[in-house]
């Protein structure tokens, strides 16, 4: 009924780019807010980037300027394009749906591992 599945992960040099995608199934992007969270190990899962039913979205300061969420409609998929990576960007992504109305109302992906190194 709903799923999400990240993928677009993988080993890169710092400098490089990614663009991650997120398949969302069963999950109206007209009534969901999304949002990409990443987890290191030894630390909690933070906020990367948010987009939100009217299409606003926001951004962590540790990616301003080099990341970019958006969403293809018509494929039901959210995708992050991260830029300039650092090795502190290294974590597990995962993408994350919350109702717009009833926020209890939420899923997360399994996520994506992102590894840059120096």
């Amino acid at each position: 009924q709903v799923q999400l599945v990240e993928s677009g992960g993988g080993f890169v040099q710092a400098g490089g780019s990614l663009r991650l995608s997120c398949a969302a199934s069963g999950i109206p992007f007209s009534i969901y807010n999304m949002g990409w969270y990443r987890q290191a190990p030894g630390k909690q899962r933070e906020l990367v980037a948010l987009m939100s039913i009217s299409g606003r979205t926001n951004y962590a300061d540790s990616v301003k300027g080099r990341s970019t969420v958006s969403t293809d409609n018509a494929l039901n998929t959210m995708y992050l394009q991260l830029d300039s990576l650092k090795p502190e960007d290294t974590a597990v992504y995962y993408c994350h749906a919350a109702h717009y109305a009833v926020p209890k109302i939420n899923y997360w992906g399994q996520g994506t591992q992102v590894t840059v190194s120096s």
